[in-house]
């Protein structure tokens, strides 16, 4: 893409135009926002009421969501929310998460950050724990701390291009030794209409920066606005379609390619919306609510496991382009197996473990390309001769069959 798509044209009181970044026209919109409530920023949201009790009502009333990836966190878990802006939601997680767990809200802009700090020292007493804090940060760039940043500009302000390149360094440094958020620290992201005012660009990093900070085995409940039909440019350079989660917004398979592509599995869509929130030039944008796992990463063993789908589809084919026809008995790596065993899979499969099992350390390569079905002897054992009949088993003809 050319510079085109990440600068708009943004008007001006006296009607002459004047260039603006993406990220300048999200900010100050943000901004008026975190001042006074700005209705038109959000889509209506059913949320649990009494959570909202210990809220006050200056931060309800400027929450600008499309939905409410709240509800698919857990006790004790670990919770980062991308663009947590006046702190909504971080208030609601910390609840459900309760004192064992942890709360991180992430925003760039300073005045929702203070509206969200101003509360959180009577909402932690009120509570009973302080398990909730917000850091400044770029949500597509999640090592950068801005505060220490903002702190060595205040000693080291730049006045020569060698004051630069030590700023150069310095950022790559904090980046490797004191990340705003560490490598496999989160549970659950959430994330309420925020992924769509990342520039283009830097949309690929986001979604990296998203698998970098998850545990193996987390996931992302993410609520974002999406295109039934891809955006065209004109609409994109619009200032007030971009900062109003409009211009920005990922046309639907896209935004599940995305995760894709970053890695992750068990894509799943929970909610989109059937109204759109908007419509413009005939495109409907409307919210979508999602959940995706990270943890499909390893070596494939092989230990004679076998999974049968259960159905309704005559097929399913999974994120490894495994064919899984319908009560059959297929034959999948120790990798695959563990994760059918587990959300968002479990309910879906019945898993056929060896008679004997195979002990890690003694088992085998697993063929990857492999199509066949899993004979039963396979897992039974090829030199299995049992034969074995219960006399507690209901029959024609016993006490036990009406």
């Amino acid at each position: 893409m050319g510079d085109e798509r990440h600068v708009v044209n943004n008007g001006t009181n006296n009607g002459h135009a004047r260039r603006a970044t993406i990220e300048e026209a999200v900010l100050e919109r943000y901004e008026r926002a975190a001042r006074e409530v700005e209705v038109g920023l959000c889509v209506p949201v059913s949320y649990d009421r009494s959570l909202l009790e210990v809220i006050p009502e200056e931060i309800v009333k400027k929450d600008y969501g499309c939905g409410d990836p709240s509800r698919y966190v857990r006790k004790g878990e670990t919770v980062l929310d991308l663009g947590s802006g006046g702190g909504k939601a971080c208030y609601i997680i910390c609840q459900i998460v309760g004192p064992n767990g942890k709360v991180i809200g992430v925003d760039f802009n300073e005045e929702m950050l203070a509206l969200a700090r101003k509360y959180q020292d009577p909402i932690g007493k009120r509570l009973g724990y302080h398990n909730v804090e917000f850091r400044r940060g770029k949500i597509q760039n999640l090592k950068m701390n801005l505060d220490l940043l903002d702190q060595y500009l205040a000693r080291h302000p730049i006045r020569s291009v060698f004051d630069l390149f030590r700023l150069r360094e310095f950022e790559e440094r904090i980046s490797h030794e004191r990340p705003l958020i560490a490598d496999d620290s989160i549970d659950v992201i959430v994330s309420n209409c925020v992924l769509n005012l990342v520039r283009p660009e830097e949309k690929r990093e986001l979604f990296s920066e998203m698998y970098r900070v998850l545990k193996r085995g987390g996931r992302v409940a993410i609520s974002d606005i999406v295109s039934d039909e891809p955006v065209p440019a004109h609409l994109q350079r619009d200032p007030e379609l971009w900062s109003g989660c409009v211009s920005g917004a990922f046309q639907e398979e896209e935004l599940l390619h995305a995760f894709e592509e970053a890695k992750f599995y068990g894509i799943h869509i929970e909610e989109m919306r059937t109204e759109p929130y908007q419509t413009i030039e005939g495109i409907e944008f409307r919210s979508i609510t999602m959940t995706a796992y990270k943890g499909k990463e390893g070596p494939c063993i092989e230990r004679n496991q076998a999974v049968i789908y259960r159905g309704p589809w005559k097929q399913v084919v999974d994120d490894d382009n495994h064919v899984l026809p319908r009560g059959a008995r297929v034959a999948v790596c120790d990798k695959t197996y563990q994760l059918y065993s587990k959300a968002p899979y479990q309910d879906q499969f019945m898993l056929v473990p060896p008679r004997d099992e195979i002990p890690l350390e003694e088992a085998g390569v697993f063929d990857c390309a492999r199509t066949e079905r899993r004979h039963p002897r396979e897992t039974k054992g090829m030199d299995y001769k049992a034969t074995e009949t219960s006399p507690n088993l209901c029959g024609p003809g016993t006490a036990c069959c009406p």
